[in-house]
């Protein structure tokens, strides 16, 4: 008996994924609910498993794009042909006659002609303008594989007698090009940045900080903190308190545009960029503004090793009135961040560099880091932006302040 297994629904608004890999090899046994491939969305990875224990088939391969409800494979669980009695025949007719055995022309039920493409491979070969007659399958009985398409070159035209006397000087080192399909994942950030960048009135404005008094403070207590807690004591929970404490003075920061309303919320959901293997994503701190800092420092960790593991629900990454992402981790001094739609604004950190500053009428060495303010300028005026970016650089360079609330 042969099952199907299909696409499942993963979203309201997803209708396609991409086969990004194959757990399980065709053939291979598999138990139920053992993992066989992953999926991929335009938000997140999926695992599809077996339904039941039988032999994989695979209908489809590796980068096919399949809509919900696709076939993705087979699972048979009786009846199944011994793979190794075609090849053995095969083998005894070389020994016995001298001569090549001829090519299987059936497999598993279906019948193959030699030189014939996979679906994959076919769309690849048009795609070149390359015929399939002029390919070499390495697959079962000579049939095209995807790989082989890939490999594929349209045979260069005939040169006239004019051409051919033209030669060109060698370039010298190496002029290799590499073309990728861009992931779901990344097609769908590209679309986002560019509507944001044409759909809102997107402004940064800028501002430092004078890191010390926090990295004093996190030198004093770092060793108590994570033995209380379990947990380090970073920058982004001091970042994320004083962004909540910020906004109950300047509430348009943490609202958003909904047709000819301007929603705002009594809640913050803080969306922390993290770049992932497969790109960037937003997962999103629930409530930040109800947590201390031990609780947002264990979410913080809880959401980058699932972002850095591929295990990020589709719920963990949907929302989001805020957003801070952290540029100086990668050694950004400056930058202007994108506004995360529908949200309408961002804060941008970046690294801390030691620089002279004057206190008190004296120049003193500080450890100051810049930050950056994106905002739509439809729902957000300059006062509240600078407001607002002053009132989280206050917080920041007296932390006591996010304790007490003043």
């Amino acid at each position: 008996m042969s099952l199907e297994i299909k696409v499942p629904p993963v979203g309201e608004s997803i209708t396609e994924v991409v086969l990004s890999r194959w757990v399980k090899n065709d053939g291979d046994a598999v138990e139920m609910d053992e993992v066989i491939a992953e999926l991929e969305s335009d938000k997140a990875t999926f695992e599809l498993t077996a339904e039941q224990a039988g032999t994989l088939k695979t209908v489809a391969n590796e980068g096919d794009t399949l809509a919900i409800g696709a076939v993705v494979c087979t699972i048979e669980t009786s009846g199944a042909a011994p793979k190794a009695a075609a090849p053995a025949a095969a083998e005894k007719a070389v020994v016995n006659d001298a001569q090549p055995a001829a090519p299987v022309a059936e497999r598993n039920g279906e019948s193959y002609a030699t030189g014939t493409p996979s679906p994959a491979a076919g769309k690849i070969l048009a795609e070149k303008g390359v015929d399939a007659s002029a390919v070499k399958g390495s697959g079962v009985d000579g049939r095209i594989t995807k790989e082989d398409a890939l490999k594929a070159e349209k045979p260069a035209a005939a040169k006239t007698p004019e051409k051919a006397a033209v030669v060109s000087a060698p370039v010298a080192g190496a002029r290799n090009e590499r073309r990728e399909k861009m992931s779901p994942l990344r097609k769908t950030v590209a679309k986002r940045l560019v509507a944001v960048k044409n759909e809102t009135a997107m402004l940064t404005t800028f501002n430092e900080v004078n890191m010390k008094p926090i990295m004093d403070l996190r030198g004093k207590y770092k060793d108590q903190f994570k033995e209380k807690y379990g947990v380090g004591l970073g920058f982004m929970s001091f970042f994320t308190k004083a962004v909540c404490e910020a906004m109950k003075d300047f509430p348009a920061v943490n609202a958003r545009i909904d047709g000819d309303a301007i929603v705002f919320n009594d809640f913050v959901d803080i969306s922390i960029a993290v770049s992932a293997p497969k790109g960037l994503v937003v997962p999103i701190i629930r409530n930040a503004e109800s947590l201390s800092l031990a609780q947002i420092e264990k979410s913080v960790i809880e959401l980058a090793t699932k972002a850095r593991d591929s295990k990020l629900t589709i719920d963990e990454m949907t929302g989001g009135t805020f957003t801070i992402t952290n540029g100086g981790v990668f050694g950004s001094m400056m930058s202007t961040p994108i506004i995360n739609a529908p949200q309408s604004a961002i804060l941008g950190m970046h690294n801390i560099i030691e620089r002279p500053i004057a206190e008190k009428g004296e120049v003193v060495v500080r450890p100051m880091m810049y930050l950056a303010l994106s905002y739509d300028h439809r729902i957000i005026d300059g006062r509240e932006s600078v407001g607002f970016l002053v009132r989280v650089k206050q917080l920041l360079e007296d932390p006591a302040r996010l304790l007490l609330g003043v």
